[in-house]
C-alpha cells in the first residue's frame, strides 16, 4: 500500500498540473492540508517537500507553498544561445536592461578568467533580464575590446551575438561553462525580484571564437524557479 503522503503528494502534483492550482497561487495551509486529508502535519510536510524537490512549488518563509511555473525556460548545457533565441524559442515577452556599460582595464579576475594582460581595454557589460515582467537573470558580460570593437549599449540592449557574427562577421563557436547554486548577494538581491528565494544558479560562460580565440567571459546568474537546465548526454562504448 501507497504511503499516505505519497498519495497526498500525486492529487497535490495532479492538481498543479490540470491548473486547478495556478502558477504563483499559495497552495492551503499546512493546517488546512491536515484537515482536508485528514492525517498529520508531518504527513503534509512530506508531501509538500516531495512537491518542492520536483520542482513543483517553492516554500517561502511566513506566506506558504508558492505554485511554481511548469513552463520553465530551457537552458541547454552544452549548446550555446543567445537570451534572445531563447526567448524567441519559448514565445516570451523579454526584455533586457543595460545597467553597466563600460570599457578599461580588467582586475586580477577578470585577467584570470580571459587570460589577458592588464593593459588589454575589455568591455564590461550588467544586464538584467526580463520574463514576462520579471527580473530573473543578472548578466556580468567581459569582452575583450580588440575582438569586440564597435560594441555600443545599444547593442547590448538587443543582442551581442548578433552583433558579433552579423556585423563583425565573425563565427562564435563553442563555450566552456561551469555551474554552481549560491547564496544570492547583495547585487543579485538589488538588481533581481528575489523576495522569498534562497538560492541562486551561476553559470560561468568562457566563449569562443572558431579559431579557439577566447573573448568573452559571462556571469549569469538566474532566478531558480524559472529555469530548466537540460543536457543531451550518450554513453561512449567501453573498451574491453
Amino acid at each position: 500500500m501507497k504511503n499516505k503522503y505519497l498519495v497526498i503528494y500525486d492529487e497535490l502534483a495532479r492538481k498543479i498540473q490540470e491548473g486547478e492550482y495556478p502558477a504563483r497561487t499559495i497552495l492551503p495551509s499546512e493546517n488546512e492540508l491536515t484537515e482536508t486529508y485528514q492525517t498529520s502535519r508531518e504527513t503534509i510536510r512530506k508531501a509538500l517537500n516531495l512537491l518542492a524537490q520536483k520542482g513543483l512549488i517553492q516554500k517561502i518563509r511566513g506566506k506558504g507553498s508558492i505554485v511554481l511555473d511548469l513552463k520553465k525556460l530551457q537552458f541547454p548545457i552544452s549548446g550555446l544561445v543567445s537570451f534572445k533565441e531563447l526567448a524567441g524559442q519559448m514565445g516570451s515577452k523579454a526584455e533586457t536592461a543595460v545597467e553597466k556599460f563600460t570599457l578599461g582595464l580588467p582586475d586580477e579576475e577578470i585577467v584570470k578568467q580571459l587570460n589577458v594582460n592588464k593593459e588589454e581595454p575589455i568591455w564590461s557589460v550588467t544586464r538584467v533580464r526580463k520574463i514576462d515582467g520579471e527580473k530573473i537573470i543578472l548578466d556580468k558580460d567581459h569582452l575583450v575590446e580588440k575582438y569586440v570593437p564597435g560594441l555600443t549599449k545599444e547593442v547590448c540592449a538587443q543582442s551581442i551575438f548578433d552583433f558579433i557574427e552579423g556585423q563583425l562577421g565573425r563565427k562564435i563557436s563553442f563555450a566552456k561553462k561551469e555551474f554552481t547554486v549560491e547564496e544570492p548577494s547583495k547585487e543579485d538581491r538589488t538588481y533581481l525580484d528575489m523576495e522569498g528565494f534562497h538560492a541562486i544558479v551561476v553559470v560561468k560562460n568562457y566563449i569562443y571564437f572558431d579559431d579557439a580565440t577566447l573573448f568573452q567571459f559571462t556571469e549569469s546568474r538566474h532566478r531558480p524557479d524559472k529555469f530548466r537546465f537540460v543536457d543531451f548526454a550518450r554513453r561512449m562504448d567501453r573498451v574491453t
